[in-house]
């Protein structure tokens, strides 16, 4: 079966976004259950102190529309972040999280509606003989939006925005004292 025109544009806008060169990219197998057309990619970047990201951003699409997604086009956003301790410390963590999402797409432009999500924080302590760090910290954001228009450019960026957010990227331009 053809793809339809467009999903295929959709897909082309996504694939067209430029990326900060710290982002890694790779398109995968998405979904096949949940919509009749779908794309996938996941990305991964770690920070100036380390803190490693990774996330995927998948597109839904159906061409007779979904009530439930107001539209044809739904797009769904994992990301997950390791913390330090302090951060995770910070009670307003869910909150700050989701403000990301929500402010890279308003700051892209992306047109959208029916935006819905978790921010899940998660802490554990290993014991015995399971290598790896004493104890760590994450946080996990699990959104979707519905796009009001084919051209995904704005919604991709601000999720690659989102993922450079995590890890304490500076904003592109900006230069960080040491």
């Amino acid at each position: 079966m053809t793809e339809p025109e467009l999903f295929q544009r959709a897909v082309a806008t996504l694939r067209s976004v430029r990326t900060r060169p710290e982002l890694e990219l790779t398109e995968v197998r998405p979904p096949q259950r949940l919509a009749p057309w779908s794309f996938a990619v996941t990305a991964e970047v770690t920070g100036p102190a380390d803190e490693l990201s990774t996330g995927r951003l998948v597109l839904l699409h159906d061409p007779d529309g979904v009530e439930a997604w107001s539209g044809v086009f739904r797009l769904v956003a994992y990301v997950r972040v390791e913390l330090d301790a302090e951060l995770a410390a910070d009670p307003l963590l869910p909150e700050v999280g989701w403000s990301w999402l929500v402010e890279a797409l308003e700051v892209a432009e992306a047109e959208f509606l029916a935006l819905g999500g978790t921010v899940t924080q998660t802490s554990s302590a290993r014991f015995g003989d399971i290598a790896g760090p004493a104890r760590t910290d994450d946080l996990e954001l699990r959104a979707s939006w519905t796009a009001r228009t084919a051209d995904l450019a704005a919604h991709g960026t601000a999720f690659f925005d989102v993922m450079a957010t995590a890890v304490g990227l500076p904003p592109v331009g900006v230069t960080t004292l040491r």
